[in-house]
């Protein structure tokens, strides 16, 4: 299964249940923002400045979220500037989750440690043991019901769901507010990407997240 495949069948699952849904909802102009700022910045001739993560961090975050959606024939995490949208999404709509991402690194860190002695970070760890580390983390059952599995770090559960959500979400956000790099996220769920809101549709469609008038028309009445 590709990245494109895996992110979108995911992103049905996230978004499969009402709170998944409600949450991009309510927070859609901030994950628009986001999004626009990981575009310029994935674009920018010199290496953006990040707003909120450490360096550290950053580096950290970019190898676990390209190991959650990987390049292969598609791209990935990583050609969507994910990091980046991560990164202002902390500084804004998700900075309650701050302290989440940072528990959640050490976490991480010292799991990696224990699972592969020798290998200081997940970054530092070769790409058959970051997946062996990324499945150790999510696969257990109990992850999925919100309970620590033992062994597992403090603030490891609560991170890697909340990564993975914010991960997808950062990938497959609409590009017409200045998303992800060359449409990856609306590719990935098979979303045309010069899709807009055309006759029949009309005044009672504006309301929808994302809603647009179609280029060089007019809203219909």
């Amino acid at each position: 299964m590709n990245s494109s495949q895996s992110a979108r069948r995911d992103f049905l699952q996230l978004l499969g249940g009402t709170a998944g849904a409600a949450w991009l909802s309510a927070q859609w102009p901030g994950v628009l923002v986001a999004a626009q700022h990981a575009h310029n910045a994935v674009k920018a001739k010199q290496p953006a400045a990040f707003e909120v993560l450490t360096a550290d961090q950053a580096r950290e975050l970019d190898a676990l979220t390209a190991c959650l959606i990987p390049t292969d024939d598609s791209p990935g995490a990583r050609e969507a500037g994910v990091v980046y949208f991560l990164d202002r999404a902390l500084k804004t709509f998700a900075a309650e989750d701050l302290p989440t991402y940072k528990k959640g690194l050490d976490a991480v860190q010292q799991f990696t440690g224990e699972l592969f002695p020798g290998v200081p970070r997940f970054s530092a760890a070769n790409p058959e043991q970051q997946i062996k580390i990324l499945t150790e983390l999510t696969a257990d059952s109990d992850l999925q019901k919100g309970v620590p599995r033992r062994g597992l770090p403090p603030g490891t559960t609560d991170f890697i769901q909340t990564l993975r959500f914010q991960t997808i979400i950062g990938f497959l956000v609409d590009p017409s507010g200045g998303g992800n790099r060359e449409f990856a996220g609306w590719k990935a769920i098979g979303r045309d990407p010069a899709y807009s809101f055309t006759a029949p549709f009309g005044f009672y469609d504006k309301d929808y997240p994302g809603w647009q008038a179609a280029p060089g028309g007019t809203e219909k009445k």
